[in-house]
């Protein structure tokens, strides 16, 4: 079994190298992943409408949804991010070192800054600014606090780098390793 990658109007889905692409990940149109990413079971990124793009180190978490408006939204994912679990992403921008938590929704338009944090199942209106190390929450999500810059870029570097090692279990059995 491998995954789905679909070109789709003349737009084929560019991996960059030692990305893992779970087996049942669909991957469709105008999209670019970075180099050491991880795109996890059930995660649909539909690239078919307009541009995904995903740096490096970017983990998408299992069943999540990236998906853009015809014209108008794009998607750009900055380096170290990470999407949690049943995430739905549409024709927004995450900046580098943020953390987007499981079953958040983040719309058209919005930006979410440099090491801010979404917390799990809130809902981030379209045209909505979350600023750098701000941590938002609630649906509609309103600004909680201010996270400090170097706990929340650890924190974010440290579940990246977590998630590289968990898809190299998937990619290279022989030398898995335990989390530290």
């Amino acid at each position: 079994m491998s995954a789905t990658i679909i070109p789709v109007r003349g737009f084929t889905p560019r991996i960059g190298e030692g990305t893992f692409v779970a087996p049942n990940a669909s991957i469709i149109g105008d999209v670019v992943i970075g180099r050491d990413c991880s795109i996890w079971f059930n995660t649909v990124i539909r690239g078919d409408v307009n541009s995904i793009r995903i740096a490096d180190r970017v983990n998408i978490q299992d069943g999540t949804v990236l998906h853009t408006l015809y014209q108008k939204s794009t998607i750009e994912i900055g380096e170290d991010v990470s999407i949690g679990h049943n995430v739905t992403l549409h024709g927004c921008h995450i900046r580098p070192f943020a953390l987007i938590g499981m079953g958040a929704v983040v719309m058209d338009d919005a930006v979410v800054g440099e090491g801010a944090l979404v917390a799990a199942g809130s809902v981030v209106l379209s045209r909505t600014q979350i600023g750098p190390n701000e941590l938002w929450g609630g649906a509609p999500a309103k600004f909680i606090k201010m996270v400090d810059p170097d706990q929340a870029r650890e924190l974010n570097i440290k579940i990246a780098r977590n998630y590289l090692m968990y898809s190299r279990w998937y990619t290279d059995p022989d030398n898995a390793t335990d989390p530290q």
